[in-house]
């Protein structure tokens, strides 16, 4: 099979379209010519995925799965398929495959540290401000397909779309080669500063984290209340709830608001970050 036959069959496979003669939809996160012909679609997307791949360091034997990786929903939306075949299901595979290669290099790097301070530096690692970070470095946000009107409004910038497709290219390695390259590509790109990241106190701030997970899934942010305040004038204790939908995701307590509240947000995110599925969207 020659090299055109080669990029033909990935355009039709990772683009749904019947051939790959017609015009690339309006989704297409690659900014082509109007008179751009359906070749050179399909030699745009070709590289689109070659530039991918040397980012990664990883080399995929199918194509189909790198290109699913990189096929955010508002894309699939405009073009009509189905939402299965966004980056989504990549994404829930990559986040266990992350957070099994972290807990494992923190078992062995932290051997004095208490199951409760690996959950912690866990949690700072894979966070969502962490793996858009390590989206941004290698320009992830070029390379994903997404519609235009998402792009427009900011979309290859935006956070919670660069961390979800670095977990659905982790998920995509993993089906492709294994564990093992899997485990390559996250201490190349997510784990090598796992240092500095541990020491950042920006990444400590469970609240804005959470409202950041929370609202770029639901459009709805999350909930604070003060549920009592116990002790005299000077020695104070604050009890906080966080809630979502009516749920209570964690209760915090401390000598001021702020401090209850920060405590909250920690408790919430790990019961959230533990089971992304846990949450229902409010209009389900």
């Amino acid at each position: 099979m020659g090299l055109k036959d080669s990029i033909q069959q990935v355009l039709a496979k990772i683009s749904g379209a019947p051939s790959v003669t017609a015009e690339l939809p309006e989704s297409s996160g690659l900014e082509l010519a109007p008179s751009a012909t359906g070749q050179q679609d399909a030699a745009e997307i070709a590289a689109n995925l070659s530039a991918v791949e040397v980012k990664l360091g990883y080399e995929f034997r199918d194509q189909t799965l790198l290109g699913n990786a990189l096929l955010h929903r508002s894309h699939i939306h405009v073009t009509g398929q189905d939402r299965e075949q966004s980056n989504e299901r990549l994404e829930f595979l990559g986040d266990a495959v992350l957070g099994l290669v972290a807990n494992e290099e923190l078992y062995h790097r932290y051997p004095d540290r208490s199951e409760g301070d690996l959950t912690k530096m866990k949690s700072l690692l894979v966070c969502g401000a962490h793996l858009s970070e390590v989206a941004v470095e290698f320009d992830l946000g070029a390379n994903i397909r997404m519609s235009r009107s998402e792009a427009a409004t900011g979309g290859r910038q935006r956070s919670s779309i660069l961390a979800d497709t670095t977990e659905a290219l982790i998920g995509a390695v993993y089906l492709d080669g294994g564990l093992s390259p899997a485990r390559e590509v996250i201490k190349r790109l997510v784990l090598k500063s796992a240092e500095a990241v541990l020491e950042r106190r920006s990444l400590r701030n469970y609240k804005s984290r959470l409202q950041e997970l929370i609202q770029s899934r639901y459009k709805s942010p999350p909930r604070y209340k003060v549920v009592k305040v116990d002790g005299p004038d000077h020695n104070r204790v604050f009890q906080v709830s966080v809630s979502f939908n009516g749920e209570v995701l964690g209760l915090g307590e401390g000598r001021n608001k702020k401090t209850a509240e920060q405590q909250a947000a920690r408790l919430a995110l790990e019961k959230v970050e533990s089971d992304p599925e846990h949450l229902e969207t409010p209009d389900a």
